[in-house]
C-alpha cells in the first residue's frame, strides 16, 4: 500500500526536521510514540535507524512504514509524494 504524503504528516516531519538531530542524538531518546496525531503514531527506532511509524486508515486499519533522515528531508522538499506501506501484523 502508498500512503500519499498529507499535512498531517508533513506537520510531524517538520518536527522532526526542526530538532535537528543526528541519528546517535535521535538514538538516545528513541521512543515507538514520540509523535502522534490521528492518524499516525511513531518514533525513533535506533535499529532500524528510521522513525518508525503506525499509520491508521479510516478504517482504523493499522499500516507500518519507516522514514529514514533522509526521506524527511525528500518528503519536506516535495521530492516524494508517498510511502510504501504493509498492513500491521
Amino acid at each position: 500500500m502508498r500512503i500519499k504524503v498529507d499535512q498531517e504528516l508533513i506537520e510531524i516531519l517538520k518536527q522532526i526536521d526542526s530538532e535537528s538531530r543526528t541519528p546517535d542524538e535521535w538514538a538516545e531518546i528513541e521512543s515507538d510514540d514520540m509523535y502522534q496525531s490521528e492518524h499516525y503514531v511513531g518514533g525513533y527506532d535506533a535499529d532500524e535507524e528510521a522513525f518508525c511509524f503506525s499509520y491508521y486508515d479510516e478504517n482504523r486499519s493499522e499500516h507500518w512504514f519507516q522514514c529514514t533522515l533522509g526521506e524527511v528531508e525528500r518528503i519536506l522538499l516535495g521530492h516524494l509524494g508517498a510511502i510504501e506501506a504493509r498492513p500491521a501484523d
